[in-house]
């Protein structure tokens, strides 16, 4: 039996979840960063996350943005079947809510058109990326994610052989966090995508980057990997925010997929400290 859901109601919870999402960091990154603090020998490391656990609570306090980068909207829906939605087009509702929730939040406005020429901001954050699947049931469930640009410009696709394995997941990861250094914002989130195929592996590590942190994989050879991965980065000692330290990285978090035989794609989406996301269900 089908069941409507109107177009208002998606346009007002997306544009609840982005002012959410740009003044709270969600209490599990929270506990992430205080279970860093505890970790942290070095001083310069210790003031750093300090910073950022303030920086956390004077934004909750005051409804202030937790960064001047308000971020790229991205949007994953899963969308029951059973749902129909009266008033107009989903993706049209999600791009409303952003539009009013950056203005009516004061939240920076970052997106800009032609791309590679005249670069015209414009002026309301869209469009949205928005990934949309289609499930059983009659509900919808959004989840928001602001993804600033300094933790975006450092995501990688690496086509690795299938013969560099386990190990050179593991040295890639590494590497990419090695090579950007403070500019994502670490301590990180790091979502990992493995197979599929190019697009679908870069689209599976922005999802990891929504469950919570430090929650592991349902698959325990994933979740083997992500521990794994983790203990390689943090030996990095790129630290937080990149003065050096125990703690480069909160978490890893994979999503894996079958994938073709003569393929190994790798998706590397890292996640800066201030991981913001937000998610309803209609």
């Amino acid at each position: 039996m089908s069941r409507d859901i109107k177009y208002d109601e998606i346009r007002d919870a997306v544009q609840t979840l982005a002012a959410i999402a740009a003044y709270n960091l969600p209490q599990d990154v929270i506990i992430g960063l205080h279970k860093a603090l505890a970790c942290e020998t070095a001083e310069a490391a210790k003031e750093a996350l300090r910073g950022i656990l303030k920086n956390a609570e004077i934004a909750a306090r005051g409804e202030y943005p937790l960064c001047q980068d308000t971020g790229t909207a991205v949007v994953f829906v899963q969308i029951g079947q059973e749902v129909r939605i009266k008033g107009g087009l989903l993706a049209d509702a999600i791009t409303d809510g952003v539009r009013r929730a950056y203005k009516v939040s004061y939240l920076r406005k970052s997106m800009v058109a032609f791309p590679y020429s005249s670069r015209l901001n414009t002026k309301d954050n869209t469009p949205v990326i928005i990934h949309t699947e289609l499930v059983g049931g009659d509900k919808i469930n959004l989840r928001f994610m602001a993804k600033g640009g300094g933790s975006e410009n450092n995501t990688r696709l690496i086509m690795l052989n299938p013969s560099d394995g386990r190990e050179g997941i593991i040295k890639s990861v590494s590497q990419t966090v090695r090579q950007a250094g403070g500019s994502p914002c670490p301590p990180l989130v790091i979502g990992i995508g493995i197979g599929g195929n190019a697009e679908s592996a870069i689209i599976m590590s922005k999802k990891a980057l929504l469950r919570p942190v430090g929650e592991q994989a349902t698959n325990l050879e994933d979740a083997a990997l992500e521990k794994d991965i983790l203990h390689e980065v943090n030996q990095t000692k790129v630290g937080p925010l990149g003065f050096g330290g125990e703690t480069s990285a909160m978490a890893v978090h994979i999503l894996s997929s079958p994938c073709h035989m003569a393929s190994l794609p790798l998706g590397i989406s890292l996640g800066c400290h201030s991981a913001r996301h937000a998610e309803v269900v209609l």
